[in-house]
């Protein structure tokens, strides 16, 4: 059967955007789709742009801006499309994207949830494909700045992006969303890592293509305030107990270390205020770590598995990928591996 779709996506200042956006989605939508556009109190005209471009899309003004991740979620509640689509509003759709994006379920792959092909702008390259997950619950976007022609075909992946990313409205609701709290970034990772600890399965439709018009500037206002303590509440909220036990040595060596590259890198007041709310927030993060521990289907190990001990990233300083250090983290992630296994 040939799913509906609700298209889902948050504006906040993002006109200019919207205008790219909005002309190519409406084509690719069929009878029966909807596309929910969320006003996050957006100080801007993108209310306006949304009535002007497309009249017949549902309209959800927050009345207050409650981040991507809190936009996602209001709007989720009112599709009514068989699969939930969230789209970023600089993430163009490709011709042949409205089927492409419905290909898993149709073909019956079993996902629960998957991510379409985040090229960049010109569609040349890939900005975002199989992002892995370090072990201490750092990613990054794979594949990123590498030619469009090498992108690999459908595959499990081990994390998702939420510029594209489709999902059952089943399996959203039954999952509970997005961790409303995050605002935004790493919401996507840690459905990722939930989905996985329940034992689905995430993936990758490459045929699916959407063009972002994204640069990553982490140098922007509160952003690695929101990446450091978003990763560190994930990692609290869905790491099986036995092996935040085995990485609690590593974790707190990548404390340190971040500590002192934020000093460094000038974003050392971000990064303070991440870990004092993240401190904050542990009350509520082990209430949640409770209830989502209780949807746990695999190992321990088999969790693990999906995550890698390379840290490959162009972002990420020489000094951390270099060959000591990869050999060093390899080591001690195979001990890890081991003593989860028995």
């Amino acid at each position: 059967m040939r799913p509906s779709v609700s298209v889902l996506i948050v504006a906040w200042s993002s006109a200019e955007e919207l205008r790219r956006t909005l002309p190519p989605l409406l084509a690719e939508l069929r009878e029966g789709d909807e596309l929910i556009v969320v006003d996050n109190d957006s100080p801007g005209d993108d209310a306006a742009v949304v009535e002007e471009l497309a009249p017949q899309a549902k309209l959800v003004r927050m009345g207050r801006n409650g981040g991507f991740a809190g936009g996602v979620n209001v709007g989720a509640t009112a599709a009514t499309g068989d699969l939930l689509v969230i789209l970023n509003p600089d993430a163009m759709p490709l011709p042949g994207w409205g089927e492409a994006i419905r290909r898993p379920w149709l073909e019956g792959r079993g996902w629960s949830a998957w991510q379409g092909l985040v090229a960049g702008e010109d569609a040349t390259t890939i900005n975002s494909a199989r992002n892995p997950i370090h072990f201490t619950g750092i990613v990054w976007s794979g594949m990123h700045d590498e030619p469009i022609e090498k992108a690999p075909g459908p595959c499990e992946v081990t994390s998702l992006s939420g510029a594209c990313l489709a999902v059952p409205l089943e399996v959203w609701r039954r999952f509970g969303g997005f961790a409303p709290r995050f605002f935004m970034y790493h919401e996507d990772v840690d459905l990722a890592l939930r989905l996985r600890l329940a034992g689905e399965t995430p993936g990758l439709e490459p045929t699916a293509v959407v063009a972002h018009d994204y640069e990553f500037t982490a140098s922007a206002q509160n952003k690695w305030r929101w990446l450091e303590r978003n990763r560190l509440a994930a990692l609290v909220r869905v790491y099986p107990g036995a092996l935040l036990l085995l990485l609690a040595p590593a974790l707190l060596a990548t404390e340190i270390a971040l500590i002192a590259a934020s000093v460094a890198g000038g974003w050392g007041g971000q990064k303070l205020r991440a870990n004092a709310e993240f401190v904050a927030w542990l009350p509520r993060l082990l209430r949640e770590r409770r209830e989502i521990q209780r949807t746990r289907a695999v190992s321990a190990g088999a969790f693990a598995a999906a995550l890698t001990p390379d840290l490959d990233s162009p972002f990420i300083p020489a000094v951390v990928r270099s060959a000591p250090a990869r050999l060093a983290l390899r080591a001690y992630w195979r001990l890890v591996r081991l003593l989860l296994s028995r």
